[in-house]
């Protein structure tokens, strides 16, 4: 069976093979665009999702000020046991609130923006490719 192979390669011309070659390469470079395109997609999921972390933690951060400053305004105005609770509240919604802001970005800092797979797989193809043009 590696005899009509043989014979098969052995009468194409060089310009055949050539344009075979540009035909597959283009086809190739294509699919590493889209698989470029679905990996950066993903990441940039992962990025809106940590985005939408930061921003509910920095709200309730917010809330957390808030809820310590009403408390500080209790406690002075008032001088009663009011302003503990709230103090006591306000911190447990800040602590809350730094979870949730040092989560996303640590998450953030973690997904990389480059598209590590699409890399390694051009340098396969461009490997394979080179093997091609050298056999």
């Amino acid at each position: 069976m590696a005899q009509p192979q043989q014979a098969y390669k052995e009468d194409r011309s060089i310009g055949e093979l050539f344009s075979e070659l540009a035909g597959e390469t283009g086809t190739l470079v294509r699919q590493e665009l889209s698989l470029a395109q679905v990996e950066l997609t993903k990441k940039a999921a992962s990025v809106g999702t940590n985005v939408g972390y930061l921003a509910v933690g920095g709200a309730v951060g917010y809330a957390g000020v808030l809820a310590i400053l009403a408390g500080v305004i209790i406690g002075v105005s008032h001088f009663i046991p009011a302003w503990l609770a709230a103090i006591l509240i306000g911190a447990i919604v800040a602590g809350t609130a730094y979870f949730l802001v040092m989560s996303a970005i640590e998450g953030i800092k973690k997904t990389g923006i480059s598209p590590t797979e699409t890399v390694e797989s051009i340098k396969e193809d461009a490997k394979w490719l080179k093997d091609q043009v050298n056999n």
